[in-house]
């Protein structure tokens, strides 16, 4: 099994905000802008409050409720209208899908979405980020993969449900792929079953990725299993020894800027198995019942 941490929603080059930690501790994931999607952030529900609003303050305006906005990875059953046999998808193209094929990403391979948030907060009805708090990279999500699907090979009328994806909407591009989610996930045999794919829905310290003690959100404190070796390789786009640093329990990771897959074979990794299940099971799925 592969973990792909895979970075998505709102940043200071997509969409131009982090996305915001509500008062109440939510992660509220921003879908970035696309002017080709279908889907508009007024349509869109985060715990019965539509994005439109949210995104418009947070923004200055440059971003308003009827902006197309890329709903992907599209994980949660009631965050948009549905069609029947809805599933949960990811999609992926260019470089980053590139990137997938060449790792060798199959199914029963496992995202763990993390993005870029803030401390947000409402004053004089409007949204903020509060003054002084700094952005930080959090794990929000995941996905393990039942099925992959290249658009470019359906048929005209396979995955009905699907249809609304932005990857349908897109540019042209014949490694424009989709990732399906598994009915339920098994990190290894003899293990728990979680829900195939979902959402932390608030913000804990062990879902922080960056380190509390630096100023820069890609510097990452992960736990020591992490740490490669000489049987291990590492997590890829991060091969320079220089970017990794030990200090059990923990090791620390200098991310890199670009990138949005990050790959690692976690056969050669077996520690971080009880990690990712702890994680897991925190989690709520948000696909509906089969």
């Amino acid at each position: 099994m592969r973990l792909i941490l895979s970075r998505k929603g709102f940043d200071s080059s997509a969409g131009g905000c982090p996305s915001p930690v509500l008062p109440d501790g939510s992660l509220c994931v921003l879908p970035i802008p696309d002017a080709q999607s279908r889907i508009r952030y007024s349509e869109v529900v985060f715990e019965e409050r539509r994005l439109g609003k949210i995104v418009r303050d947070l923004t200055g305006g440059r971003i308003r409720g009827g902006h197309g906005a890329h709903l992907d990875p599209d994980l949660v059953a009631d965050a948009y209208p549905r069609e029947n046999g809805w599933r949960p998808l990811l999609g992926q193209t260019g470089s980053a899908q590139g990137h997938l094929r060449n790792q060798g990403v199959e199914p029963g391979d496992l995202f763990l979405f993390f993005g870029v948030f803030r401390h947000a907060e409402l004053h004089s009805r409007r949204w903020r980020f509060v003054p002084g708090s700094r952005p930080f990279h959090a794990i929000w999500g995941w996905l393990q993969i039942g099925q992959i699907h290249v658009i470019d090979e359906l048929a005209p009328d396979a995955l009905p449900w699907a249809r609304y994806h932005p990857h349908f909407h897109g540019q042209p591009d014949a490694g424009n792929t989709l990732y399906e989610s598994s009915d339920a996930c098994q990190l290894a045999t003899g293990t728990a079953v979680f829900p195939g794919s979902g959402v932390f829905p608030m913000l804990r310290d062990d879902l922080v990725l960056t380190d509390p003690q630096s100023r820069l959100p890609t510097r990452w404190r992960l736990p020591a299993a992490f740490f490669p070796g000489e049987d291990r390789p590492p997590l890829s786009y991060h091969t320079r020894a220089d970017r990794w640093q030990l200090d059990s329990p923990w090791c620390y990771l200098t991310c890199a800027a670009r990138g949005q897959e990050f790959v690692l074979d976690l056969d050669a990794y077996p520690d971080l198995i009880d990690w990712l299940a702890s994680l897991l099971r925190t989690g709520r799925g948000g696909q509906p019942p089969l």
